[in-house]
């Protein structure tokens, strides 16, 4: 049995787990459980389910079942730290699963705020409380997006983490990496374990966040854990790394979201099957675009030029 991490203890480069569906949105049990003995033989500092690229919208709770007891099983045995996803934009159906995720043990679980419509402050508060309440003492993690109807800012933190202790961690936007989102970031992340967009992973770093909940190990895990272990110990040639990559994602991901429209777990999907390293399929499950598999047979050579560490 996994034993709750502290908000200290969560940190570095954890890999997400991508639905594995084929191309009529049906859930492949043999595949995910492919997908995650080679995310567990990455050895990153941690895996996570359901995040956007996990779909989690999409699950039934019978599907989120059966898919979270194979993961709690393998990440267990493996001595993995895992995060279980108890995201849903219904509240209630967010807190059945987590009162469902106690019995796995997971080292964190995360969470979204409410959905359909913003919720105020006092509302995230009681929404947190309640779920906090219902972990049996694990810590939360809140996700919270660009695209999330109600976004926090740090100076929010402060105050909801006073109310709720519980919370331990955020993984949240850093404004494309601005200063002065980094300054009020250090003044209002007192134990919280603050992670940032994995492709900013080593800047972030080393301007006080704790990490990434990483799209990069989307594209390789390995290489993607290689990373962080030179954000420790070779900070420059981390941020070489950091630049080389922020070149790839601004040549063939970005355009991808900014001009063609592709959601951003497409690219999270697309960016699996450049690196090639799991089966999880070409589709999202419906109604969302997915980039076409063969357009990364197109661009692999010219992204291998760039990072070739990744390949």
């Amino acid at each position: 049995m996994m034993r709750p991490l502290k908000w200290n203890e969560i940190i570095g480069n954890w890999a997400t787990l991508l639905l594995t569906t084929d191309k009529k949105g049906t859930i492949d049990l043999s595949r995910w459980g492919d997908e995650i003995d080679v995310l567990i033989s990455s050895r990153p500092n941690g895996i996570y389910s359901n995040g956007t690229a996990g779909e989690f919208y999409t699950l039934n709770e019978d599907e989120f079942d059966v898919l979270h007891q194979i993961f709690a099983e393998k990440c267990t045995a493996a001595k993995i730290p895992f995060q279980v996803g108890a995201s849903h934009p219904c509240p209630q159906t967010s807190l059945h699963r987590l009162q469902r995720s106690v019995q796995w043990a997971p080292s964190a679980i995360q969470v979204i705020l409410p959905d359909w419509f913003p919720v105020t402050k006092s509302e995230a508060v009681k929404f947190l409380e309640v779920m906090a309440e219902t972990a049996e003492g694990i810590g939360l993690i809140l996700y919270n997006p660009p695209h999330a109807k109600r976004r926090l800012q740090p100076e929010d933190w402060t105050e909801i983490k006073g109310k709720v202790p519980q919370l331990i961690g955020l993984k949240v936007f850093d404004d494309n990496g601005a200063e002065e989102w980094y300054q009020s970031m250090r003044g209002h992340s007192e134990h919280l374990s603050v992670f940032i967009p994995g492709h900013r992973m080593a800047s972030g770093i080393q301007r006080g966040a704790h990490g990434a909940y990483s799209n990069i190990a989307c594209l390789n895990p390995f290489a993607a854990q290689e990373w962080y272990r030179l954000i420790e110990t070779r900070q420059e040639a981390a941020l070489d790394w950091e630049a080389r990559i922020n070149r790839f994602m601004a040549r063939f991901i970005a355009p991808l979201i900014v001009e063609e429209h592709f959601p951003n777990h497409a690219c999270d999907r697309f960016m699996a099957l450049l690196g090639g390293w799991a089966d999880v399929g070409e589709c999202l499950r419906w109604p969302y675009r997915s980039v076409p598999a063969e357009r990364a047979e197109a661009i692999r050579p010219q992204a291998k030029e760039i990072i070739p560490e990744f390949f």
